[in-house]
C-alpha cells in the first residue's frame, strides 16, 4: 500500500471508527477523483463495502449537489465527500446526518495535507480546545474582533455552539476533516464595522495582501483590492453576503496553505463566512458559503478579551 492509502486508512479507523459490516460511500468531483481513489481503496483493503460517485465540479461551496448525489449519502453508514467546493453547509450533508450517516467533508484537501499539517494533530487535544470554545460561544452574546486598527461587531445571543472535532463516532456526526474550530452562526442582521482578512479566501487561495472587509447591518458592502472584488463577485448580490458564521481554530498542528479546509483550523486564527447558514441554526440559505480566514486577532466576548493578537488569553 502507498503511504496515502495507509493515512486514508486511518482516517477511517481514528476519525470514523469504522467497523466491519459498514457501508462507505465516497462522494467526490471531476477535479478531486485522484485523491479520493485513495480513499476509495483504503475502504476497499479494509473489507468494506464501497461505492465512489463523480459529479462535474461545476459549483460553489455551499451549493447543493445533485439529487443524486443527495440520495446516495443517505443510503451509507459512513460518507467522505472529498470536492473541490465544499458540501459541508448544505442540505444534503444534514439530511444524510438525520438518517444516520456519519460523513466527513474534505473539500480541496491535498496530497500534502494528506501526508502532514492539520491531519497529524493528537485527537484528544483538539477535542478538549474545540469543546471549551464551543461553550463559550453558547453561553456569549456579543463578540468584538479587533486587528490593525478596525474593528467588527456582532451578536451570538442564544445561536448554538458547534464543536467540529472531526471524531464522528456516534449516527448522524459530521463535518470536515481535518478539524478543529468551534463555530456558531451569528445574528444575522448584527454585524457591523470593518475586519481585516489576512489569511485565505474560501475558493480564492491565500490572500496576497490584507483585505479590509466592510460590514453594516450584517452585510458585506465593499470590499478593497482585487481579490476583494472576486470575493464580492463570487458571493453575489444577493444572501450570499450576509454574515454567516463566526468560528475560531483550534489545532495545533494545522497551518495555513491556501485551503480553507486546514485554514480555518490554525490555531489562533479566526474566520468569518457569508452565505449559508441554516444547516446549523442560522437563517440564511443563499446557495452558496464563503471562508475568510484572519490571523492573530484580538477577540472580546461579552466585554472579556478571550484572545489577544493570537494568543488565547486564558
Amino acid at each position: 500500500m502507498t503511504e496515502y492509502i495507509e493515512n486514508a486508512q486511518k482516517v477511517f479507523e481514528n476519525n470514523f471508527n469504522l467497523q466491519p459490516q459498514e457501508s462507505v460511500v465516497i462522494v467526490t468531483d471531476d477535479s478531486m477523483k485522484e485523491i479520493a481513489q485513495h480513499f476509495y481503496e483504503a475502504a476497499v483493503v479494509k473489507g468494506n463495502e464501497t461505492i465512489m460517485v463523480q459529479f462535474p465540479a461545476t459549483y460553489k461551496s455551499g451549493e447543493e449537489p445533485p439529487v443524486l448525489i443527495a440520495k446516495v449519502l443517505k443510503e451509507a453508514d459512513v460518507a467522505l465527500c472529498i470536492t473541490s467546493a465544499s458540501l459541508t453547509h448544505t442540505k444534503a450533508k444534514k439530511e444524510a446526518a438525520v438518517t444516520g450517516t456519519r460523513i466527513g467533508t474534505m473539500p480541496g484537501i491535498t496530497l500534502d495535507m494528506l501526508k502532514k499539517g492539520a491531519i497529524e494533530a493528537d485527537p484528544s487535544d483538539v477535542e478538549s480546545l474545540t469543546d471549551k470554545f464551543a461553550s463559550l460561544l453558547e453561553s456569549g452574546s456579543e463578540v468584538i474582533i479587533e486587528k490593525d486598527g478596525e474593528s467588527l461587531t456582532f451578536d451570538i445571543k442564544n445561536r448554538k455552539g458547534i464543536s467540529s472535532t472531526g471524531i464522528f463516532r456516534e449516527k448522524g456526526e459530521g463535518g470536515n476533516i481535518p478539524s478543529g474550530e468551534a463555530y456558531i452562526a451569528p445574528i444575522e442582521t448584527s454585524a457591523n464595522g470593518s475586519i481585516i482578512v489576512d489569511g485565505s479566501i474560501a475558493q480564492l487561495g491565500k490572500v496576497s495582501e490584507p483585505i479590509k472587509l466592510d460590514l453594516k447591518d450584517g452585510r458585506l458592502v465593499k470590499a478593497e483590492g482585487k481579490q476583494g472584488e472576486a470575493l464580492l463577485a463570487l458571493l453575489g448580490d444577493e444572501k450570499g453576503r450576509i454574515i454567516a458564521e463566526f468560528g475560531i481554530g483550534t489545532n495545533p498542528a494545522a497551518r495555513i496553505t491556501g485551503i480553507v479546509l486546514e485554514d480555518e483550523k490554525v490555531y489562533g486564527t479566526i474566520h468569518i463566512a457569508f452565505g449559508s447558514n441554516k444547516p446549523f441554526g442560522g437563517e440564511t440559505e443563499a446557495g452558496i458559503h464563503i471562508d475568510c480566514v484572519v490571523k492573530s486577532p484580538t477577540v472580546w466576548l461579552d466585554g472579556k478579551k478571550i484572545m489577544m493578537n493570537g494568543k488565547v488569553v486564558e
